[in-house]
């Protein structure tokens, strides 16, 4: 039986790249047929073309089989910044997956308590709500950030203290598991630097780099869903899952992307909060690092809830200048995932992607 059958999920942030890729293959019933999907997010004018979308996708395609869309999902219009209607919305749940964030950098610099009302006293709602409500809520799985490790910058902070709060949340809570997932760059989600290289070389360029130093982690959505899956189904209480995934250089990418095309690459300088390189795991959480398959597993910084001991599976922190693609490999990662334009599907790739 799968981690999924018969539960009822909340996917907070649920309207967003990620909340979307998760609801889909929520929806296989890959692990296992649930018995509802709750999207709840604050975004009434994206649920509704959400709704839209599955109820005009009622019939198996090459990857998605609807079963009883219609009486599986649900929609709530709230907001994880307020207490009553996260706890309202988590009354019945046997799953929750808190994709709910301001993500974008330079907002949350320009902007930094609106960082913090979301990214942090939304997964406090969470704990606090299952905590004083006494919720049988079996997990929660927390939604984090490269830049949550050795963070620089505002929205880097307020997910460090995210994963900090649901580590704490199995001491206030211990009947149900709180986990996280930590990741790089998502290839072309909304706001990521793919859809926008792709629109600069569309309007004929220039495409814009802040620094031609800069390195990324990369990774597909659905790797992403990958790791949330993976963390639902072999997490123990506290653990963080880090993916094992390729790093590139920016500028490569704009290569890449560019190809033959008479399109011209410019400095801007790097902007308010960003870092050059990314890091996944710090050298300080070396030593409580374990593998797990295709991943790295961080141990809790409590040590009472720590599963496993001994040696450290790192030696140095896992850093996106490690071990950066060539330009092939680059290239090959993009067709894999269509995110090569060519001249003639060029309009409708950029379409696609920025829908």
């Amino acid at each position: 039986m799968g981690a999924l059958e018969g539960k009822r999920i909340l996917i907070t942030g649920g309207t967003g790249s990620l909340g979307k890729v998760l609801l889909r293959r929520i929806l296989t019933g890959e692990l296992g047929q649930p018995k509802r999907v709750i999207v709840f997010s604050r975004d009434e004018a994206k649920q509704h073309y959400l709704r839209l979308e599955f109820k005009h996708r009622r019939v198996a395609t090459d990857e998605i089989i609807y079963k009883n869309a219609d009486e599986l999902l649900e929609f709530r219009v709230g907001d994880v910044r307020n207490y009553h209607s996260v706890a309202s919305a988590l009354r019945g749940a046997d799953i929750v997956v808190n994709a709910a964030a301001l993500k974008q950098v330079p907002t949350c610099e320009y902007a930094p308590y609106e960082a913090v009302m979301t990214n942090i006293t939304g997964p406090e709602n969470i704990v606090r709500v299952i905590e004083e409500l006494g919720l049988p809520i079996e997990a929660v799985v927390g939604v984090s950030t490269d830049k949550a490790c050795k963070p620089v910058n505002v929205m880097g902070m307020t997910k460090a203290i995210q994963e900090r709060l649901l580590i704490h949340g199995n001491v206030r809570c211990p009947h149900t598991r709180f986990i996280a997932v930590r990741y790089g760059n998502v290839l072309a989600s909304r706001g990521s630097v793919i859809p926008l290289f792709h629109e600069q070389i569309r309007s004929g360029g220039p495409v814009t780099l802040t620094t031609r130093l800069m390195t990324r982690f990369l990774l597909s959505l659905d790797r992403a869903v990958d790791t949330i899956f993976a963390a639902l189904q072999r997490a123990h209480h506290g653990e963080t899952y880090v993916p094992r995934v390729p790093s590139a250089r920016v500028e490569d990418v704009a290569t890449v992307l560019i190809g033959d095309r008479p399109v011209a690459v410019i400095e801007t300088g790097i902007r308010p909060g960003e870092k050059v390189h990314e890091i996944l795991v710090s050298e300080e959480e070396c030593q409580r690092t374990v593998p797990r398959g295709e991943y790295y597993v961080i141990q809790p910084i409590l040590p009472e809830l720590r599963f496993e001991g001994g040696a450290g599976a790192l030696e140095a922190e896992y850093s996106s200048a490690d071990d950066t693609m060539k330009l092939e490999g680059l290239r090959d990662l993009l067709i894999h995932h269509h995110l090569l334009m060519t001249p003639r599907h060029q309009d409708d790739e950029a379409e696609e992607l920025l829908r």
